[in-house]
Parts: C-alpha cells; sequence; structure tokens
C-alpha cells in the first residue's frame, strides 16, 4: 500500500513555484501610472501608457489568481496557508480602514478647525473677511453650489447596500449547508444590488454637474465629496467584481461547506464596503 504524504504531514510550508507575475505587475502600475502623469500634462502617448499598464494588470490578476485557484483545488494548501490567507486579508481590511480613516480625519479638521478659523473665532485677523465658516462651504475661494440632500439617491443607495449585506450573509448560510441553489442565488442578487448601486451614484454624479453646480470646483466641499464617494465607489465596483468570480467558481462546483475561504475573504470585503458606506451617508450626505 503506498501512503501520501501531504505538506501538512511533513510540516511544510507549500511554497509555488517561480513567477513572473510580481514583475508584471509592477511594470504595469509603472507604466499605469506614468501615463496617468502624461496625460495630466497633455503628452499624448500617456493613454497608450496607460491602456499598456492597464491590460499588463489585468493580465496578472487573471493569471496569478487563477494559479491560486489551481493550487488550492489540487490540495497543496494545508491549515498554515489558511491561517496565512486569513492574516494578510485582515491586514490588507485593516489597511482600507486607514485609507478611508484619512478621509474622514480630512472632514473633521475641515468642519470643526479650518473653516471656524477662517470665519468666525478670529475674524480681525483672517484674511477673508465677511466669510463665514458654516458647513457646507466651498471654502472663501470656491464656487457657489447646492450641497447633496442625504434623502434621495444617497438613501435609496445604502438601503440597496444593507440589503446586499442581508443577501451575502444568506448566500453564505447556503454555503454552509450546501445548498448550492442558495448560495448561487445570493451571489447573484448581491452583484446585481451592486451594480444598481453603481448606477444610482453614476446618475448622483450627472445630477451634482449638471444642476446643483457641485463639481470639483466647487471648493472645499466639491474636493471631499467626490473624493470620499468616489474612491467608495471603486471599492464596491471592485467588491462586485470580485463577487462575480465567486459566482462563476460557485457555478464551476468550487467550494466546499468545509472549505470556502476565498468566499469568505470576498464576503469580508463586501461586509466593510458596506460599514464604510455608512459612515460616509453620515457624515458626508446627513450631517
Amino acid at each position: 500500500m503506498t501512503t501520501t504524504t501531504t505538506p501538512e504531514a511533513k510540516g511544510h510550508y507549500f511554497v509555488p513555484a517561480t513567477s513572473n507575475y510580481s514583475t508584471f505587475l509592477s511594470v504595469g502600475i509603472f507604466m499605469l501610472a506614468l501615463g496617468f502623469i502624461f496625460r495630466l500634462n497633455g503628452v499624448p502617448p500617456g493613454i497608450w501608457s496607460m491602456l499598456f499598464g492597464a491590460a499588463l494588470i489585468l493580465y496578472v490578476i487573471v493569471g496569478w489568481f487563477g494559479e491560486v485557484i489551481g493550487e488550492n483545488r489540487s490540495g497543496v494548501y494545508t491549515r498554515w496557508e489558511d491561517r496565512s490567507y486569513r492574516i494578510g486579508m485582515v491586514w490588507f481590511i485593516f489597511s482600507e480602514v486607514m485609507f478611508f480613516a484619512c478621509f474622514f480625519g480630512v472632514l473633521f479638521y475641515i468642519r470643526r478647525i479650518s473653516l471656524p478659523e477662517l470665519g468666525g473665532y478670529e475674524q480681525q485677523y483672517t484674511p477673508y473677511a465677511g466669510f463665514t465658516g458654516v458647513w457646507p462651504s466651498s471654502g472663501p475661494l470656491g464656487e457657489t453650489f447646492t450641497p447633496m440632500s442625504a434623502w434621495g439617491v444617497p438613501a435609496i443607495n445604502t438601503l440597496l447596500l444593507l440589503t446586499s449585506g442581508a443577501t451575502l450573509t444568506w448566500a453564505h448560510w447556503g454555503l454552509v449547508k450546501n445548498k448550492r441553489s442558495q448560495l448561487n442565488m445570493g451571489l447573484f442578487l448581491t452583484i446585481a444590488l451592486g451594480v444598481v448601486f453603481m448606477g444610482f451614484q453614476a446618475y448622483e454624479y450627472m445630477h451634482a454637474y449638471s444642476e446643483l453646480g457641485l463639481t470639483l470646483g466647487a471648493g472645499v466641499y466639491g474636493a471631499t465629496f467626490f473624493i470620499t464617494t468616489g474612491f467608495h465607489g471603486m471599492h464596491v465596483t471592485l467588491g462586485a467584481i470580485m463577487l462575480a468570480v465567486m459566482l462563476g467558481r460557485s457555478l464551476k462546483g468550487h467550494f466546499s461547506e468545509h472549505d470556502h475561504f476565498a468566499f469568505e475573504a470576498v464576503a469580508w470585503y463586501w461586509h466593510f464596503v458596506d460599514v464604510v458606506w455608512l459612515i460616509v451617508f453620515v457624515f458626508v450626505y446627513w450631517l
């Protein structure tokens, strides 16, 4: 009788073969950033550098993630790799928390420190006489605008994301109970809700530019509004893409009730995006 010794039984951590994907990814990011800088300065080849960089990044994502999926399906991973991936995902989400914390910190500084000093506490020392530091404000030099109301599209988007969190949890229950149809339906509904959210956000941006005068020229309010909601929208887009990959893998029969960390990692990410949106809704739209 032949006995197969697994990496776990040997006590070894799985080490994959040498790969060039990290080099390709570095080149892709460099070309994308370089092309963006060229475009900002009116250099015509910039768009081609950006397209090449984006294509190279996409190639790496598909190829590298495909290799990881293949390794997982082949059974070479053990509890050590599983623990490593979980720790890595926790640190990744923590870095994302700090990323958005910077934006909320900027809002706090502007609203509680900068504006009051420019227009209130020491009026005799301000160079902007007559400026009232009341939020929402474009600042003393920004353009006139109408602030975005919280109880329109933003409220609908809040409901959409909260519902998507529930459908994703329902999908997770289906996976744990080995109910494949529930898993697939829950993933589909979550993706659909995310796509609708992005559609409403695009409509909101068009409404802001065409009817409210709320543009990037609307001073500090416009800048903080678009950078905070825009980066969140980018995270929703990436989350929807990852969920679509999970749905494709599920339809192929991947995952089991005991082995599905890829699904869990994407679920953690999506719930993080949900929570961030609640904070955005309160501090960007409501207050």
